[in-house]
């Protein structure tokens, strides 16, 4: 199992949809299979995810944020890691909204 337990990750892609941007942090902390984060930057005020992960380090997640324009979005989303050749992670991220348009879209992190 990959362990996440205190790294940085920011996006690098990100669908049209979507709120974060490479001015979000993602602080990611593990306990045994059990991932949260909170993150903050860009249209972002503060956010926080929650999630599992299996054997071989891809994440099940739900998160709700806050943006600038003072909404609550929520949203579930799955992440598949690819190990880079410095050892980084980097994660290819397909989500949904659960609140808002319901809208569904891509995203890839890396950790920094």
């Amino acid at each position: 199992m990959i362990n996440y337990n205190n790294k940085f990750f920011k996006p690098v892609s990100n669908s049209e949809n979507g709120e974060t941007s490479n001015e979000t942090v993602f602080h990611y902390k593990q306990e045994g299979n059990i991932l949260t984060s909170e993150y903050s930057g860009g249209q972002i005020i503060k956010g926080h995810l929650i999630g599992l992960v299996d054997k071989t380090g891809n994440i099940e997640m739900k998160y709700h944020q806050i943006n600038k324009k003072g909404e609550l979005m929520t949203g579930f989303c799955t992440s598949k890691p690819e190990i880079l050749s410095d050892g980084k992670i980097r994660l290819h991220e397909t989500w949904q909204w659960t609140s808002g348009d319901l809208s569904k879209g891509n995203s890839i992190i890396e950790e920094q």
